[in-house]
């Protein structure tokens, strides 16, 4: 799969953490937390059932990990609906995360 999405692709729904766009063939969920880090390698994410871009992000201590960064989910099997599904889970999360952090913002 050869996807440059950057020139392919239209945006079709955004929220505060996610964008998902169109191919001609798949949907793809970004996590815009993760804008600008560097794709490593890509896999397929059983948790998702689908295609995943993910780099690394080090914690504290130096150790990596490695995080999705977007998704590419084949039209002729996930539906917009689910992949919405998938995104809101997504922006629930880091709301949460947000909301123990920063209760004040």
């Amino acid at each position: 799969m050869n996807i440059s999405y950057f020139t392919t692709t239209n945006l079709i729904r955004t929220g505060r953490f996610y964008s998902i766009y169109e191919t001609p063939d798949h949907l793809l969920m970004e996590d815009k937390t993760k804008s600008g880090l560097e794709v490593k390698e890509r896999y397929f994410d059983s948790k998702y059932g689908a295609e995943c871009d993910s780099g690394i992000i080090y914690d504290g201590g130096g150790t990596g990990h490695r995080v999705g960064i977007r998704w590419y989910f084949n039209k002729t099997i996930f539906t917009l609906d689910q992949i919405v599904k998938f995104a809101e889970d997504l922006d629930e999360r880091y709301n949460a995360i947000r909301e123990m952090t920063c209760p004040d913002d």
